[in-house]
């Protein structure tokens, strides 16, 4: 029998279901609205677009949160979801974490710094694909973008600008369509 090697059977046994956290991270809304437990009451235009795309393709939002750009906070909420902070007890029920925001290259701007050094593996094909993608819609300034994926235990995260337009490009054709893929693997 020929070894059947197409994306479909590649993709055979993935989960039906992925449990997600939402994170937007962004010191101006969390100075005005401080820790929140839903977009809405944020006036989190990104967020809700993350809820309604992920809720809306049949997966589930655990949880949301609202965090300032600050490294200690970013990293120390990543760890508690992921499972691989010591004192975590919400790590086992998360799959993947959607990130908005802090992905720009101003100083304040420190989710890849608090974020990727958690990295157990990258995943470079997800922000070579975003910029690619990105460039049909915002030219070369899409080189500016740090989007990024990894792995931290046994959860994927996946960390996007807090652009509603970039979280959509990156959901919609990035992240929902392969979210059970990549949890197979991991």
């Amino acid at each position: 029998m020929p070894w059947d090697d197409t994306p479909a059977q590649h993709k055979k046994n993935a989960p039906a279901s992925v449990k997600f956290a939402i994170i937007t991270v962004s010191t101006s809304r969390y100075e005005t609205y401080g820790s929140v437990s839903e977009p809405r009451l944020a006036d989190d235009i990104s967020g809700n677009v993350m809820m309604d795309l992920i809720s809306g393709s049949g997966f589930d939002v655990k949880t949301y949160s609202l965090l300032p750009d600050n490294e200690t906070l970013i990293a120390g909420h990543v760890r508690e979801l992921t499972g691989t902070d010591i004192d975590a007890d919400m790590g086992a029920d998360i799959d993947a974490i959607v990130i908005s925001g802090g992905t720009g290259l101003a100083p304040e701007d420190v989710t890849l710094e608090a974020v990727e050094p958690l990295f157990d593996k990258t995943i470079p094909g997800f922000g070579e694909l975003f910029r690619l993608k990105s460039l049909e819609d915002v030219g070369t300034a899409a080189m500016l973008s740090r989007a990024s994926a990894g792995i931290v235990g046994r959860c994927v995260v996946f960390c996007l600008p807090g652009s509603p337009a970039a979280v959509e490009l990156a959901l919609k054709e990035l992240i929902i369509p392969e979210a059970p893929h990549i949890i197979k693997h991991i």
